[in-house]
């Protein structure tokens, strides 16, 4: 009985401090990675497929932390139970099929902050958090309450009301076509990607294994390895491989700055995705959506200060909505954990007295 009362707290833990690790990484990612990404445009970047190529291009990384675990399982593992990877053929194809998904999304993306300042298109991410919420509830039957609710309700209403000056911060040698397409490309992957968190965590609960820590590094391996394959076969067909090195030596800050700005915006991209999907693998989708949604405006305060981006009132009153809606989730959030704890105290006290009766 000791040990398994000991287990259990080591074991939440551990949960609690891979949650915390995980929300770290994905917010370097998600603060990090679209100021790297318009940071290539605005300096003469112009290859949109290559810029989605290395939103997951870095996955390699991945085997680093693999390996290591590997090895210490087979310190304290018998070797007949110990093994480098443990997916099974059924979740290969489910995370090849997300990972394909993934490489249409990095596309729109990319094409969005192509065109967009970051402060425009974070703001349109953040209705991100509605699709996630909506397929959420009907892919795993997120459950909600009136906080969730408002949250998502005021996410998206500064998401329209964002749209209402869709041109007040166009960039001067881009015309409006290309500017409401750059809108509407982001909107696009803000819904899909919205589609992705809950389709991992539908994956995590459908999988006939047990899903660990180390799985779930597999899982973000096969989903960028199939997210790359299909940016490289945009590039192929785009010729990005032939213009890569004169693009270099073109741009605005230097060739070898060209390169150390594409190292670091593939390492940062791959970042955000492993956090991402830790932090569902730790807690739920919904949950990674409002990380995400809430390190928007810190991402919208970065740009202003470096890029000089223009923060007109539509941004004010859409910023203000979207802080209104993440205090309002994460208020529920505190109030529903107070009202589970008492109950669960209560069960505690009765099991311990009954304990002491025998």
């Amino acid at each position: 009985m000791e040990v398994g009362k000991e287990a259990e707290p080591n074991t939440t833990t551990m949960r609690k401090a891979l949650l915390i690790i995980n929300c770290i990484i994905l917010s370097i990612g998600n603060c990090a990675g679209p100021l790297m990404m318009r940071l290539y445009f605005i300096h003469g970047g112009k290859r949109v497929w290559f810029s989605s190529w290395l939103e997951t291009g870095a996955w390699p990384i991945i085997l680093f932390p693999i390996a290591c675990a590997y090895f210490h399982r087979s310190r304290t593992q018998p070797t007949s139970q110990n093994k480098l990877f443990f997916m099974t053929p059924n979740l290969f194809l489910a995370a090849a099929f997300i990972g394909i998904l993934t490489g249409f999304d990095d596309y729109l993306y990319a094409f969005g902050v192509a065109r967009l300042p970051v402060s425009t298109s974070s703001l349109i991410i953040a209705s991100q958090l509605a699709f996630t919420a909506g397929f959420a509830f009907v892919l795993v039957k997120q459950k909600f309450t009136s906080y969730s609710i408002n949250a998502v309700f005021l996410l998206t209403i500064g998401a329209g009301v964002l749209a209402m000056h869709t041109s007040g911060d166009r960039p001067a040698n881009e015309s409006n076509r290309e500017y409401v397409l750059g809108f509407l490309m982001t909107l696009g992957a803000s819904a899909l990607y919205g589609f992705i968190l809950p389709l991992v965590e539908l994956t995590y609960k459908k999988a006939k294994q047990e899903i660990s820590y180390a799985l779930v590094m597999e899982i973000q391996i096969v989903m960028c390895l199939f997210a790359t394959g299909v940016c490289t076969i945009g590039m192929l067909l785009n010729n990005d491989f032939k213009v890569i090195s004169r693009e270099a030596s073109e741009y605005e800050l230097g060739e070898s700055n060209y390169y150390i700005i594409v190292i670091c915006s593939a390492i940062i991209w791959q970042c955000f995705f492993l956090g991402a999907i830790g932090v569902i693998f730790c807690a739920s989708s919904l949950l990674s959506g409002i990380i995400i949604a809430v390190l928007l405006p810190v991402t919208e305060i970065l740009a202003v200060i470096f890029y000089k981006e223009s923060f007109h009132a539509e941004k004010g009153v859409a910023l203000a909505l979207s802080l209104w809606g993440f205090l309002s989730y994460f208020y529920g959030e505190i109030k529903d954990s107070k009202k589970t704890k008492p109950p669960l105290q209560t069960e505690m006290a009765s099991v311990s007295d009954r304990q002491e009766s025998v």
